[in-house]
């Protein structure tokens, strides 16, 4: 006759399981070799796409994240993979901040009506200063370092 399956039955199947599988993706991450590398040195091709990309890097200005037609006026543009927003509160000043909202550490995915909007619980940040419009966040964003050379923006 079989035996009645048992709540502890199911958590103790379903820990094992989920236990086996991180393990198979610990690897990936750890350096198993299943990711591509990364060349030793940039060919010509690859340093045209960087800077299509806009991941070129100056020789006195860091990084170009955008142009400056790129980031409109009044409003701003959220660089998810540099963790930075860069806003033009008005035509030709341009202000840098830190892109993980100070609530909970979630990336601001937005930037609209003069605010720096996050998704995950509503908090807003004025594009001037990067101060707490509405929470729950209770502290600004952190400004970052951004210079205008020419047309484009550079971070750092």
């Amino acid at each position: 006759m079989p035996q009645p399956v048992t709540r502890r039955t199911v958590l103790a199947t379903g820990a094992g399981a989920l236990a086996l599988g991180c393990a198979g993706c610990a690897g990936k991450d750890a350096g198993g070799g299943t990711a591509p590398s990364e060349p030793a040195s940039a060919s010509p091709s690859a340093s045209a796409s960087a800077s299509r990309a806009g991941r070129e890097t100056a020789g006195d200005g860091g990084q170009v994240l955008a142009g400056t037609r790129d980031i409109p006026e009044g409003g701003g543009k959220v660089f998810e993979k540099e963790k930075v927003v860069v806003t033009q509160p008005k035509k030709g000043v341009f202000k840098a901040f830190s892109a993980i909202c100070t609530h909970q550490g979630c990336t601001v995915n937005a930037v609209a009506d003069g605010t720096i909007d996050c998704p995950c619980h509503g908090s807003r940040f004025r594009i001037t200063d990067g101060s707490v419009v509405h929470g729950p966040a209770t502290r600004p964003l952190p400004a970052r370092s951004v210079s205008v050379h020419g047309n484009s923006i550079h971070l750092g």
